[in-house]
């Protein structure tokens, strides 16, 4: 089987070149009208790598993006992020239809230095695969096409001191709505995400019932967004969104549960129900669940006795 051909773009510059257009005007930062793109690319099925940070808004992009095994059909207007070091599978088709939108291209070397180099981490969505993209109101995509445009112009007229400020400034408004528009999102599919949370129990209560915890420990948020066939970032900002916990904090408060089944219902050790959650130290599963009930085991199975 013929290996896929991984392309791997350390500068925007090299990204201007394989798709066909001009040198960039800064090094650094670059908006690219996505109808001018025209990928200088033979093959069908291709790796892309790049080093530097993407926010994409398009239509009509006829070829599927995957992460690992999620796939999406790009159909319909969305923002997606994909940040430096991230693998990304495309596979291309001859387009019908003239695909349209925008590409802003960041490196990072533009925000090192400044506030915005360790803040842009805390945005998960960089971490979001495709399939998990933002889908944008008229309203929304105008703001964030407003957006774009404004830090074109900045790049485009004469760079002075105040140059990567103004555009850094307008990177982080750009960032700071994304997030809004995808706790929109969050809100406006309920029905489907607490789908998502019965489907998370349900991985849960197998795992748990099965005997993994001894043999396994405790699952990972990434085991967990692996069989939800969503990525960890996604899975932990929509639990943020819809209980206000963390994936980790869902995973002890079942844990917790577990553990109250044992100690009021069996006449077990602590150090063997420990050893049932998957707990090396006796110690270790006391102080948690401590730190959860404000109770040590044996104060919580004496109110059974």
């Amino acid at each position: 089987m013929k290996q896929k051909k991984i392309y791997t773009f350390n500068t925007i510059s090299e990204f201007h070149r394989i798709s066909g257009l001009p040198k960039p005007e800064h090094p650094l930062v670059s908006l690219v009208d996505y109808g001018l793109v025209d990928y200088q690319i033979d093959e069908t099925e291709i790796g892309w790598l790049q080093h530097f940070y993407s926010i994409g808004l398009k239509r009509n992009i006829q070829c599927k993006f995957r992460y690992g095994q999620s796939q999406y059909d790009f159909d319909e207007g969305l923002l997606s992020f994909v940040a430096p070091g991230q693998l990304v599978h495309l596979s291309l088709d001859k387009p019908t239809v003239r695909p349209t939108g925008w590409l802003l291209l960041i490196h990072p070397d533009f925000i090192w230095n400044t506030p915005l180099a360790k803040s842009i981490k805390r945005y998960d969505f960089f971490g979001y695969a495709v399939n998990e993209a933002l889908f944008l109101s008229e309203k929304e995509e105008s703001v964030v096409v407003d957006i774009f445009q404004h830090i074109q112009r900045e790049y485009a007229s004469n760079i002075d001191k105040f140059s990567q400020n103004i555009i850094i400034a307008q990177i982080e408004l750009l960032l700071n709505y994304s997030e809004r528009y995808y706790q929109r999102q969050f809100i406006t599919r309920k029905k489907a995400n607490h789908q998502l949370l019965d489907k998370l129990e349900a991985i849960l209560d197998d795992y748990f019932d099965n005997g993994n915890l001894i043999n396994l420990g405790l699952p990972t948020a990434k085991y967990i967004a692996g069989l939800l066939t969503i990525s960890p970032n996604y899975l932990g900002s929509l639990l943020k969104s819809l209980t206000g916990q963390t994936t980790q904090q869902h995973i002890h408060n079942k844990l917790i549960e577990k553990a109250k089944e044992r100690l009021s219902t069996t006449h077990l050790s602590i150090s063997e129900i420990a050893y049932e959650l998957g707990f090396e130290h006796p110690q270790s599963f006391s102080k948690l669940f401590r730190n959860k009930t404000n109770q040590s085991p044996l104060e919580f199975r004496a109110k059974f006795n």
